[in-house]
């Protein structure tokens, strides 16, 4: 077909595509509620220096991905690449990191970056993030690790999904293991890639990350974190471990797994699946000490995740059913304010509904059929004169008059009213039982 389409990179969620990505945000949104989170919703875009500062000038996404512009007021704007940044500098510029901490915050919706466009990446893609800010103690990663993974569970796809944990030491662990990254790898400067050689001398942690094959086979024999880790650190690492296999989370550790920006320490951890080819992490995160104060706010101890929607919703085995409404269907012109009333009825009573808006009795059903209804409830002359409808099960072709009293249990037969309206029918009925013994 011809036509204008979606900008490379981004796409349509239209039917199931929505459908999918609408359950993992709805679940995540549920399970952060029973952990005591309340969402925050941020702008779109800020001004750069918020990334700048929380991602590293240097870092490929500052320097290569950021969607940045000047508006027309002169000032640089980026469109976000991540979340917590922004979440970190509303905490900040709302007056929010004195009183009331920890503050738990959810958060979801689009991020941009400018990259390759690939299987389960996106130029625009949409996250889901969970922040525990100004909370220093061990059991607060716990937590919210737990909370992934009860998300992750609730989804349906926690098979083949692996949570890998390591720590990053406090700052003095830190300094020892940079200084013994940099004497291993200088011994070994020549077989670096030209990248790796670069991060040499600015952040050797970010070698640890490298994709490429040479620098990986170097990475397997460097010195590890652990080897390096102050009597603190390592009682924290020992702490966290602790909280998780109480909260029943399992896991494996991984020293490999790292985080290049100062202002993140201890916990970095990654749920990971082989399920998705070589976009392998669905959830990943960290303790970060420093971010907030990156935005001018006080020294504020967090950890938190995020996840691509994208990629849960690829996981998931099947796609959530969609909305079925009951069709209410006039045979004519004539009744179809009586349908309006009665569609009107419905939705007061949390059960979706449609009107089939034109046509003949035949083409009204057609439409009944295609919008995959359950029910469809038929109006003709004689069914308004008597104060009736004809109630339709489409699956079976059975049919019913009843009165108007009678529509919800007639429903709930048909299997179209849900569990909460099936005890609203049954108060409904006993309230009529009790209406007529008082009028014995």
């Amino acid at each position: 077909m011809s036509g204008m389409q979606p900008v490379r990179g981004t796409k349509d969620l239209i039917g199931d595509s929505f459908r999918r990505h609408h359950h993992v945000v709805e679940t995540a949104r549920h399970v952060a509620g029973l952990y005591g989170l309340e969402e925050w919703a941020t702008p779109i875009f800020e001004s750069t220096s918020v990334f700048a500062r929380s991602l590293g000038e240097t870092s490929d996404v500052v320097s290569k991905e950021m969607y940045t512009f000047e508006d027309r007021g002169g000032d640089s704007l980026t469109l976000r690449p991540e979340g917590t940044a922004g979440v970190c500098r509303a905490l900040v510029s709302n007056g929010l990191t004195q009183g009331g901490m920890p503050r738990k915050v959810f958060y979801a919706g689009p991020m941009f970056r400018y990259e390759r466009p690939q299987k389960g990446r996106f130029r625009q893609f949409h996250q889901i993030g969970a922040e525990i800010l100004g909370a220093a103690e061990p059991l607060a990663d716990a937590e919210v690790i737990a909370m992934g993974w009860q998300i992750i569970q609730q989804l349906g796809i926690d098979e083949g999904v692996v949570l890998e944990i390591n720590t990053l030491g406090d700052s003095v662990s830190r300094d020892a293991y940079r200084t013994a990254l940099i004497a291993y790898f200088t011994q070994h400067q020549e077989r670096l890639s030209e990248e790796s050689q670069d991060r040499l001398a600015k952040n050797p942690l970010r070698i640890l990350d490298s994709k490429d094959e040479g620098d990986r086979r170097l990475v397997a024999e460097a010195p590890t974190i652990h080897q390096h880790l102050t009597p603190e650190a390592a009682t924290f690492y020992a702490s966290v471990k602790r909280y998780l296999e109480r909260f029943g989370v399992p896991f494996r550790e991984n020293p490999r797994i790292v985080r290049g920006l100062d202002y993140y320490s201890h916990t970095a951890f990654e749920f990971v699946t082989d399920r998705l080819g070589a976009q392998g992490t669905v959830m990943g995160g960290g303790r970060y000490e420093g971010l907030v104060g990156e935005m001018g706010g006080p020294p504020t101890p967090s950890v938190g995740w995020a996840a691509g929607v994208e990629r849960l919703a690829e996981l998931l085995e099947e796609t959530p059913e969609p909305n079925r409404p009951v069709a209410v269907v006039p045979v004519s012109e004539a009744e179809e304010g009586a349908a309006i009333d009665l569609v009107q009825l419905l939705r007061a009573s949390g059960v979706p509904g449609e009107v089939a808006y034109k046509g003949n009795l035949k083409r009204r059903m057609e439409r009944a059929n295609r919008i995959g209804s359950q029910a469809a409830i038929i109006i003709g002359e004689s069914e308004v004169a008597e104060n009736v409808v004809i109630v339709r099960n489409l699956a079976d072709g059975t049919q019913e008059r009843v009165g108007l009293a009678g529509l919800l249990p007639a429903l709930a037969a048909a299997g179209v009213v849900d569990a909460m309206l099936e005890q609203m029918v049954e108060e409904m009925e006993l309230a009529a039982d009790e209406g007529g013994a008082d009028d014995e």
